[in-house]
């Protein structure tokens, strides 16, 4: 079986993170979604609109998603690959070299972004220049 794994905060889903995650799972056979915690997301100074088990509600609802799990801090994702004997870690290309210090355990994959969306994108148009 090949596992896959990405990585993210999924706050006010949409259609471009069904596609990033649609195309992940093409890519195995399992795939695990590591959903930031509310925690984790004020470390890194976000603010989601849903709480963690309300995301963890809607990602584990999308057909291509085999299994949700926290994920907590920064070095969690060496761990992770090990732990879950993972084959390809995957994430957006705007993280392009960030994660190829895995690259000795597993497959790195940078995928690009869908086109025209994005959280923040959402967020400036309902709320102007406020967003964050």
């Amino acid at each position: 079986m090949k596992r896959v794994i990405t990585y993210g905060t999924y706050d006010l889903l949409h259609y471009g993170h069904i596609e990033l995650l649609r195309r992940a799972r093409e890519m195995g056979d399992y795939l695990i979604v590591a959903l930031s915690t509310d925690e984790f997301n004020r470390i890194k100074n976000k603010k989601s609109y849903y709480n963690f088990e309300q995301r963890k509600m809607m990602l584990e609802s999308i057909r291509f998603v085999d299994l949700v799990i926290p994920e907590s801090g920064w070095d969690q994702k060496k761990i992770d690959v090990e732990r879950y004997e993972i084959d390809t870690f995957v994430m957006g290309h705007d993280w392009e070299g960030e994660f190829d210090f895995l690259k000795d355990k597993c497959e790195v994959i940078y995928l690009n972004r869908t086109e025209g969306i994005s959280t923040t994108k959402i967020k400036k148009e309902l709320y102007g220049d406020n967003a964050k």
